[in-house]
């Protein structure tokens, strides 16, 4: 649903479905055949369950200053939530904090609004006001590989499923969780598989999260089960994580038909999530080793042959293969950021091998030296930078200009 406001605002009609739990289901996926995108929401910080009953002069009116009076109660909540000061900046001052509403439910008649909302604030400007760095530190990459288990047939990214789905619907605005999620379009039904998620061999692991720009793996598993044709579905849910499969804790939910699966899987989802925060604050998701680049041996041996040293004379050491994600809203930003890291000193090339338009893409840097010191030039530079195992995550230091050193634009 597309409204045009002052506010820049993005607007996800949603219904409130049953099961019993509370929660936001978003309109992100329609019926078309097409790969689901992640409502990629890491950049935010999310409230809901405000409820507001307004009448103004019309219904547009009344819905405008529901709207407004969202903002405020959102950011008092939000300061409680980080101990802050509970007044509201001025609504001048929320308009450039906020950066989408979120629409529960709603009921317009006449000259009345009634709804309950969410409101998003942008994790940068509202952490600047509210004095936290970042708002808040969050895990390393975490590659999302969902598995449905139905029939006794497992599926990852094989056909478009509706745990694939639920999973894209999710906001992971106020997790602690980076989920990097594969839209399953391309090689990912290849590379990311249910027979891959049963090898915990570390080296194809390595490449797959090079590919995608991930340091470990989250694997909610699903299995639905319906007691019979039209009645009670039963899914048993999993959460596991790393190339070994670990299991860190199963739940069951219940629906009445198989109407109510996708408010099923919702629930899931969020469950799951808090399994994983609590496992990363308890530090179960540890960096693993295994899963690191590892860098050739500049002491190993090499062939004594003098014709092979006579081959290999005119060959150009490359340098070190780093993975980088940055975000990229428009084609402008990716050519702008490539075009940024090549100007650093020592960078050979910088080349994006996975573009997500909207969302974070990863590009391949080529530079003469470590992970560590391209970050440290990077940040040098006035980005700010992310370390992970062989790669790096970085954002631009301000709201959305360039960074101190890059004459490109964005």
């Amino acid at each position: 649903m597309a409204i045009s406001t002052p506010y820049r605002w993005l607007l996800a009609a949603v219904a409130a479905a049953g099961l019993g739990v509370g929660g936001v289901v978003v309109a992100q996926i329609d019926d078309a055949p097409r790969a689901p995108q992640a409502v990629e929401t890491g950049g935010t910080f999310e409230v809901g369950g405000i409820d507001v009953d307004v009448v103004g002069k019309s219904a547009s009116a009344a819905r405008i200053e529901g709207w407004r009076i969202a903002q405020r109660k959102g950011w008092t909540m939000l300061s409680r939530r980080f101990g802050g000061s509970t007044s509201s900046p001025s609504d001048s001052t929320l308009d450039s904090l906020v950066s989408g509403i979120v629409v529960e439910n709603e009921r317009i008649g006449g000259n009345r609004y009634i709804a309950r909302l969410g409101v998003e604030f942008s994790r940068a400007r509202a952490g600047a006001l509210l004095g936290i760095s970042g708002g808040g530190s969050r895990s390393s990459p975490m590659l999302v590989v969902p598995v449905l288990w139905s029939g006794g047939v497992g599926q990852v990214f094989e056909q478009r499923t509706p745990w694939q789905e639920a999973w894209a619907r999710f906001r992971s605005g106020n997790s602690t969780i980076d989920y990097v999620r594969p839209s399953g379009t391309g090689p990912d039904s290849l590379l990311i598989n249910t027979g891959q998620v049963l090898r915990p061999g570390r080296g194809w692991w390595r490449a797959i999260l090079a590919q995608y720009g991930a340091s470990n793996i989250v694997i909610p598993v699903v299995h639905l089960s319906p007691r019979w044709p039209g009645g009670p579905v039963i899914g048993t849910f999993q959460a596991r994580y790393g190339p070994d499969n670990r299991l860190l804790r199963t739940f069951t939910l219940r629906v009445a038909n198989s109407d109510g699966i996708p408010a099923l899987l919702d629930a899931g989802v969020k469950r799951i999530d808090d399994i994983y925060q609590q496992a990363l604050t308890a530090g179960l998701f540890r960096s693993d080793p295994g899963l690191s680049y590892r860098p050739p041996d500049p002491n190993a041996e090499t062939p004594a042959d003098d014709a092979i040293a006579d081959d290999l004379s005119g060959v150009v050491d490359h340098g070190a293969s780093i993975i980088v994600q940055f975000d990229s809203p428009n084609a402008a930003s990716v050519t702008a950021t490539e075009t940024a890291l090549r100007t650093v000193p020592g960078v050979r090339a910088a080349v994006t091998n996975s573009l997500a338009l909207g969302a974070i893409s990863v590009m391949r840097v080529s530079y003469d030296g470590d992970v560590n010191q391209l970050a440290a030039a990077l940040e040098a530079r006035g980005w700010q930078v992310t370390r992970g195992a062989g790669a790096i995550r970085i954002q631009r230091s301000t709201g959305g200009g360039p960074a101190p050193d890059d004459k490109t634009g964005g």
